[in-house]
């Protein structure tokens, strides 16, 4: 930037945050408030168990048949409640909707929780733990908890099975209180809990309606400032043990009111909480004068604001290049955007190779040093693109294995966002399955017996041998590349993530391709190793087939899911009947049944009955007993907002066809 347009930048952002600001516009600025009529995971965490349909959080597994359980979510941002110039500490409010159901009769508990902690990664136990405390490890966590507790557990002296409680640091509730009303009777309950800082008292109102009730049902005399000395999270938790109780939020609101300092010795609720006094005519007036005084440096302010917008443009794109450059020193090579440019010409549309979740895949040959590259050019240039960017560039940049595909080198320059991956010379799986034209197919048996070998080898990498465990999310045969001798190299991480292993998932948007994505992850938007798993079952049916997961019968024009047509095979003994018709029987039968049943007990319906990539490796290398299948395909329920068709899926499907490798979000609720 020119030296000079840098001072006038300097010179503004010193008056805009040195020029002295009113009383009213401090207050206003500890404030903080949210209102959620309805829940998104725009502004929550979900962990655990817990999961998102139609606007509603759900905190455990719905189940019919008794199990455990525990989820919590969390309002992303931390919130200061501490403001140690005055040694005060804020007030707060927050009113939620909140059920409580027995699926099943025979079980019950065990109750649900709202929460303020300064911990927002620990996933508590099930049972009386009530998703908020870890059983297996001593903690520190000064958590502030109001429990709604829906079973007696004499381990935390608990009075009865319907009961509230405040928890401080254990769950050994301090106070109790019962209420009139069920809380696990399947109705919508409303609850306000507030705490007034002057008053150092806390109240927990209940109700059936949206009426608050005019006395607490729980009313305590408690200081909670050394709870409240840090920035502090805020959310719900809820846990089952061996029963069938489901939790939901339907909407949450939440005032964090700011400090209010008060003289004397008489402290009312209104000088805590409550509308501002009437100012006399002469503080009017000189309110009046104040505002006339700010009003002019303001639009001085706002000069300075549309100048520096202007000066900062092009300094904010150097900035973007640079903080790149800085992250990836020691990362790839970085390449030149002219000469991609040149080696593709100009990104010219017969140089496309293929397109996926990120963008567009050019074949770029660079004259002077006679080598071929593939350039994948971002469709983005906004937040999502450049998010979808770094995710696989610094997943894939550190990774290394026979069957990836080797990312090159990367570019930041004129606003795109470019990486330079090694060519693979055979395309990608889907279009030497499914090619064009119906003259010949070149994949042998020995190619597609190595390409499930080599598929369930790096993924056995991503998922167990990397330092974080590499959940891809969107395995399938566009996505799977094949080098000269069609050995196979995983590709397109843009939709990976990253995680500790053994760490519970968090749910997000459902990102993928039809016809791969596992059910349980339709269903609550929770990617994990289980996931891949599906995908790879469903990319070796294929493989071994010759089939699309969900085709049109060409006789009858009816839909077709490959798994339930090669289940029912299977159910009827007659399961090496799926062995894609273009072999001409030039397989090893016990090798092509083999992988038949593998592909049917990775895409099992039931997430812990599917295998781990280990463990389909070590069959794959018969070193190991091919997993037991059912003769009938297992069927799960779930009880989903979205309601999708075979048609819909088919609908999609046939889009993809058209054009290989979009990214598809299914928002749940």
């Amino acid at each position: 930037m020119h030296p000079r347009k840098l001072l006038v930048f300097s010179l503004f952002f010193s008056v805009l945050f040195n020029f002295p600001r009113s009383p009213l516009l401090l207050v206003r600025s500890e404030n903080l408030s949210f209102d959620f009529p309805s829940l998104s995971l725009r502004n929550l965490t979900l962990l655990g168990d817990s999961y998102l349909r139609n606007g509603v959080i759900g905190l455990t597994r719905e189940l019919t048949v008794p199990s455990s359980s525990s989820g919590s979510v969390i309002y992303n941002d931390p919130i200061p409640f501490y403001q140690p110039e005055s040694n005060t500490t804020s007030s707060f409010s927050t009113r939620f909707s909140f059920s409580i159901t027995n699926i099943n009769p025979a079980s019950f508990g065990d109750g649900l929780t709202f929460f303020l902690s300064p911990d927002n990664q620990t996933l508590g136990s099930s049972g009386g733990y009530l998703g908020l405390f870890n059983s297996s490890r001593i903690t520190k966590n000064k958590f502030v908890a109001i429990e709604f507790d829906t079973k007696k557990d004499a381990h935390f002296d608990d009075p009865n099975d319907n009961h509230v409680g405040l928890d401080i640091k254990n769950l050994v509730s301090m106070e109790t209180a019962n209420p009139d009303l069920d809380l696990k009777s399947g109705e919508l309950i409303t609850a306000w809990i507030d705490y007034k800082s002057g008053l150092n008292r806390l109240n927990v109102f209940l109700s059936y309606s949206s009426f608050k009730p005019n006395f607490p049902l729980l009313s305590v005399d408690i200081d909670l400032s050394d709870y409240l000395k840090d920035y502090v999270f805020v959310g719900f938790s809820a846990s089952t043990e061996g029963s069938t109780e489901l939790h939901l939020i339907e909407n949450w609101s939440f005032h964090k009111y700011g400090f209010r300092p008060t003289s004397g010795h008489n402290v009312s609720d209104s000088s805590v909480i409550g509308p501002p006094i009437p100012d006399s005519p002469n503080k009017h007036h000189r309110r009046i004068g104040l505002a006339l005084g700010i009003a002019g440096p303001a639009f001085f302010c706002a000069f300075l604001v549309i100048f520096g917008w202007v000066s900062v443009r092009k300094w904010r794109g150097v900035r973007m290049e640079k903080s790149f450059k800085a992250e990836l020193m020691t990362g790839p090579r970085q390449f030149n955007y002219r000469d991609l440019k040149l080696a593709t010409r100009g990104f010219h549309s017969g140089r496309i190779v293929g397109r996926g979740a990120f963008g567009t895949v050019y074949k770029a040959c660079f004259q002077d040093s006679d080598t071929v590259f593939a350039v994948k050019r971002s469709k983005h240039n906004n937040h999502e693109g450049k998010t979808e960017f770094i995710a696989e560039l610094s997943i894939i940049a550190c990774l290394r294995h026979k069957n990836l595909v080797q990312l090159q080198g990367w570019c930041v320059e004129k606003g795109e966002l470019l990486l330079v991956y090694e060519f693979m010379p055979n395309g990608s799986l889907d279009k030497v399955l499914y090619p064009e034209t119906e003259q010949g197919n070149p994949l042998t048996w020995l190619h597609r017996y190595n390409i499930a070998v080599g598929l369930a080898s790096v993924l056995t990498y991503l998922h167990q041998e990397c330092e974080q465990q590499v959940i891809h999310r969107d395995i399938k045969t566009s996505n799977i590349m094949l080098d000269a001798s069609f050995n196979p190299r995983l590709g397109d991480f843009g939709l990976a993530r990253l995680m500790d292993h053994d760490k519970s998932p968090v749910s997000t948007l459902t990102a993928g391709t039809m016809g791969y994505l596992a059910p349980e992850y339709l269903q609550y938007g929770k990617a994990t190793e289980k996931t891949d798993v599906f995908s790879y079952g469903v990319v070796i049916l294929e493989v071994a087939c010759g089939k699309r997961p969900i085709d049109r019968e060409i006789c009858s024009q009816r839909m077709v899911n490959l798994v339930d047509w090669v289940w029912g095979l299977y159910s009827e003994g007659k399961v090496i009947e799926a062995a894609d018709e273009r072999l001409k029987g030039e397989f090893e039968a016990g090798d092509m049944e083999k992988l038949l049943l593998l592909g049917l007990s990775c895409a099992n319906p039931d997430s812990l009955a599917r295998p781990s990539m280990r463990k389909v490796l070590q069959i794959l290398n018969n070193k190991a007993e091919v997993v037991v299948v059912p003769k009938l395909k297992p069927s799960l329920s779930f009880s989903c907002g979205v309601s999708l068709s075979l048609e819909d899926i088919v609908s999609d499907a046939e889009e993809e066809i058209q054009t290989p490798g979009p990214m598809y979000e299914i928002k749940l609720g």
